[in-house]
């Protein structure tokens, strides 16, 4: 079976966990600090590390004062996370729109949404393809509100020049095993703004700016060193890493761009796309249904799979919390249509030459 996803886990990474190990030193501490300051001259913005890409979320929220009685605008075509912090703090989620060319929220719905309890917009990079960032922090600048970038999928992807991340007034990452940068668990909270990031930083240890000291009501979201020290290494590869899903994705969409009723996903040529999933739309010309290719694929060895089954508004969760911006047509009719297909850097040419004769043939 060709995976959907597969950590790579090298010499490296193991001989930097066994060092850590033998330091004694496993709690957050030497190995999260050397992180922090290679991801931040990487993005270009100060960096505190969480234990999660949800309580990178969850800390930016709380960080930027976002709490009851305050609205933020995000896209129901993502992953929990993202509308479930909003949540946790309080806030209201409302589900703006997408485009259907790029999946990521659609700034047209985002202003349409816009009331005077709107706080922010959480714009996610779906998949790796940076959202239309200008047109979002227009909005944000016009109307006084902060942005929060979602780029969980995103690292190391560009926006006219610039990495995601660091665009907004606050961004976020996850280091969750499937990720195209990794340490088992972890998260990467990033900002230009230095008294987001120190706040951040009291949240996640107990409220605590020296130890048994405590100054605000805080939590338990710090990384281990052992998880920083593989996401280290993981970062010296991530441009070598996010070169092969790129050169992977190129080959694929080529060699499917003839297949009638399959649509490649979308390369903005003011972007940079990492692909940390290949998101391929099966139309009603294909022979199959989505849910028929996806059998089909996984019959002849290949780990693909269907994307987000729902809107997230339509979690049974949101039933029962408020939520606001209704049905989102774009999303309803792409998102039954979408499925992943493997491209990682262990995939290989050949993995993606079979994966193409597969496309072409369905029974």
């Amino acid at each position: 079976m060709i995976p959907i996803a597969k950590p790579y886990i090298g010499e490296e990474e193991k001989k930097a966990v066994l060092e850590v190990l033998e330091s004694g030193m496993l709690a957050q501490g030497p190995r999260v600090a050397e992180l922090e300051e290679k991801f931040s001259k990487y993005v270009g913005a100060g960096t505190v590390a969480t234990s999660s890409g949800t309580t990178a979320l969850h800390l930016s929220l709380l960080a930027l004062g976002i709490g009851p009685g305050d609205e933020v605008i995000t896209t129901p075509f993502t992953f929990f996370a993202s509308a479930s912090t909003i949540a946790m703090v309080g806030a209201k989620p409302v589900f703006a729109d997408i485009q259907r060319d790029s999946f990521n929220i659609d700034p047209a719905s985002v202003e349409s949404l816009v009331t005077p309890r709107t706080k922010a917009i959480m714009p996610v990079h779906l998949f790796g393809l940076p959202a239309d960032m200008d047109e979002i922090m227009r909005i944000a600048e016009d109307r006084g509100l902060y942005v929060i970038e979602d780029a969980c999928q995103a690292h190391g992807a560009e926006y006219k020049g610039r990495k995601v991340g660091a665009i907004g007034d606050v961004g976020t990452f996850s280091l969750y095993p499937t990720k195209n940068m990794m340490a088992g668990e972890g998260g990467l909270v990033v900002s230009r703004n230095e008294d987001v990031l120190e706040k951040v930083k009291l949240l996640r240890d107990h409220g605590s700016p020296v130890r048994y000291k405590h100054t605000i009501l805080g939590y338990n979201f710090r990384m281990s060193d052992i998880h920083a020290a593989i996401a280290s290494v993981q970062l010296d590869r991530l441009d070598g890493f996010n070169r092969t899903r790129r050169e992977n994705a190129a080959m694929l969409t080529r060699l499917v761009s003839g297949i009638e009723g399959l649509t490649p996903p979308s390369e903005k040529g003011d972007r940079v796309h990492v692909y940390h999933q290949y998101g391929l739309v099966v139309e009603d010309s294909y022979p199959l249904s989505r849910d028929g290719l996806v059998d089909h694929l996984r019959k002849n060895g290949i780990g693909a799979r269907g994307s987000y089954p729902l809107p997230l508004y339509a979690q049974e969760v949101f039933r029962r919390i408020p939520f606001g911006g209704g049905v989102c047509p774009v999303c309803e009719e792409v998102l039954p249509r979408i499925i992943e297909m493997p491209i990682h850097p262990l995939v290989s040419k050949n993995d993606i030459r079979y994966m193409a004769e597969v496309l072409s043939s369905p029974p």
